[in-house]
């Protein structure tokens, strides 16, 4: 019997129009993970005149999307794309650097891929 690991855990952080969201995947997104993500991030948006989004995904267990969960994020990065400042995409898996760039050209902010969480964490922390 074969088990299948999925986990999903989500932070939010708010200093007057800076916000730090944390997102760590386990397994494979889904659909129902971006009916959580996608509200919890609209609302906290909507209640800020230009808000400045930071973003560390913590990726080192994610497996890949679902279909349908990878049209939500292109969805999603559309819909906020000039609110997001820097994502950090931390993992060694060799196709998050791909993803990496990929998101780049699509997204307003930097995106950038680290193989080392402490860099990842200190990059997009960096708020100049």
């Amino acid at each position: 019997m074969s088990s299948i690991k999925h986990g999903l855990s989500i932070g939010l952080e708010r200093f007057e129009n800076d916000f730090f969201l944390s997102l760590k995947v386990v397994g494979k997104l889904t659909h129902d993970d971006y009916k959580t993500i996608t509200p919890l991030l609209d609302s906290a948006l909507t209640q800020v005149t230009d808000p400045k989004v930071n973003v560390l995904i913590d990726a080192s267990e994610l497996e890949g999307w679902e279909l349908r969960a990878a049209w939500d994020d292109f969805k999603l990065g559309l819909k906020h794309n000039n609110e997001f400042h820097r994502i950090a995409i931390y993992g060694n898996q060799k196709w998050l650097a791909v993803s990496a760039k990929i998101a780049d050209w699509f997204t307003s902010g930097e995106v950038q891929h680290f193989e080392n969480l402490q860099d990842a964490v200190t990059w997009v922390q960096n708020n100049q």
